[in-house]
């Protein structure tokens, strides 16, 4: 492994592949909701009874790990103020605007209610709130979807909380100074890698997943930090990926699984971007990644409201001819937009590194 190049060298180099990669998790995400849109259980999603976490578990995983690498590198590289104003202009406006669009037209669209009083009822206005201020994503709008499995328009937004959160735990390491200390950040991965261990150790298939989520994703995302801040020692290496995958076949079944797993993923996510999918960068100049994270499963809802499917694989092509036009307006109308805003903001024409947008 000595002979690979770290992950600051690799990063040096140029173009890398961290674009294309949100864009193949979003899509893995609406493949895998394609499945439980139908049916109402989440274990028929994909891999789910093969690795205990279905395809958009391992996704969003991937995402937190990317957001991890990148917003870190981000605050770390411009500072706090221009740091707190790129994830805010790259996060909300997209929301916004995704929340509206969803409980305003397309719920008025589909409820079984007349337009004005679908527009009057206290319940729509609960939703747009709950939405935008606590990333409620299992709320239902007024007489919208109530044949379907699952009654939720925004489904996905819930993960955004737990972004925002991570998001403000490296303003906080930053005012710390710990991106110029780190091994906290090791020390924060261990010590959630065995709280996580421990609590699937003592609970096994009980343990709620609430409690599993507020481990999984925070931990993946220190890791994904950790990557960023250790980018001078460790190395992009493809035996490493071998050993990582040796080890969780070993431990299959085991409570250290689920942590090496995220772990793993976290470092297979940052080996991709700047390893394999740099070689041949697909560096697609539209970012759609947060729009068909977004817009994803409202499509899905509605096309499955409007013509039920037998099954996920039914669903899945017209959903993804469906989310990816819509996700192309969210970028040009949206997100672009709030990119420009941002840049002239922070009073520079480019702003030169790379922003994710939250799964």
């Amino acid at each position: 492994m000595s002979g690979a190049p770290t992950i600051a060298e690799a990063l040096a180099r140029g173009p890398n592949g961290f674009t294309g990669l949100r864009l193949g998790l979003a899509l893995a995400v609406v493949v895998s909701h394609a499945f439980s849109v139908t049916t109402g259980a989440v274990s028929d999603e994909p891999l789910a009874r093969a690795t205990g976490y279905t395809l958009g578990e391992h996704a969003v995983n991937g995402f937190f790990a990317v957001s991890g690498f990148l917003v870190t590198m981000s605050c770390d590289r411009r500072g706090l103020r221009d740091y707190v104003v790129a994830r805010t202009l790259r996060i909300l406006p997209g929301l916004v605007a995704a929340t509206l669009v969803v409980s305003l037209f397309l719920g008025a669209a589909m409820s079984r209610l007349p337009a004005g009083e679908y527009w009057r009822d206290p319940g729509l206005w609960t939703f747009i709130r709950g939405t935008l201020t606590t990333f409620k994503s299992n709320a239902a709008l007024p007489g919208v979807f109530e044949a379907n499995p699952y009654r939720a328009p925004l489904g996905t937004v819930w993960t955004l909380k737990y972004e925002v959160l991570c998001y403000c735990g490296v303003v906080a390491a930053s005012l710390c100074g710990l991106f110029r200390r780190r091994w906290p950040v090791a020390l924060l991965c261990l010590g959630l890698a065995v709280a996580l261990g421990w609590e699937i150790a003592l609970h096994g298939d009980a343990l709620p997943k609430g409690t599993e989520t507020a481990l999984r994703l925070p931990l993946i995302f220190a890791a994904g930090a950790g990557l960023y801040l250790w980018r001078d020692r460790l190395r992009v290496s493809a035996p490493a990926m071998l050993c990582l995958g040796i080890a969780l076949f070993v431990l299959a079944r085991t409570p250290a699984y689920p942590p090496l797993l995220f772990l793993a993923s976290a470092y297979a996510a940052v080996w991709l971007a700047v390893g394999p999918l740099a070689a041949k960068p697909f560096d697609p100049r539209a970012d759609l990644s947060y729009g068909i994270y977004l817009y994803g499963w409202p499509v899905q809802q509605t096309l499955h409201a409007l013509w039920p499917a037998p099954t996920g694989l039914a669903l899945l092509v017209p959903a993804l001819a469906a989310t990816l036009p819509v996700a192309a307006l969210s970028w040009y109308a949206v997100e672009r937009p709030a990119l420009a805003l941002k840049a002239r903001t922070l009073g520079r024409r480019s702003l030169g590194t790379i922003e994710p947008a939250g799964p």
